[in-house]
């Protein structure tokens, strides 16, 4: 089995909010500029200012398994 993304998205830490890519090069981020979410379903791509990642957003991503036959 294989996974596919179904949803490409991050939730920021610094101001809460929720950042969705729907399409590739569909480049969005979170009104504080703490979080950016870039890929839509083709790839899932993440940037932030330094650090851990972990202490600027949590991802929000989601995936299906494929039956690649």
């Amino acid at each position: 089995m294989t996974r596919r993304l179904t949803r490409n998205a991050a939730k920021c830490l610094k101001c809460g909010e929720i950042v969705e890519s729907k399409h590739r090069h569909d480049f969005r981020s979170c009104s504080c500029g703490g979080v950016t979410v870039d890929g839509g379903l083709a790839y899932s791509k993440r940037m932030w200012h330094g650090g851990n990642a972990s202490d600027w957003f949590v991802d929000l991503n989601e995936y299906e398994s494929v039956d690649p036959t």
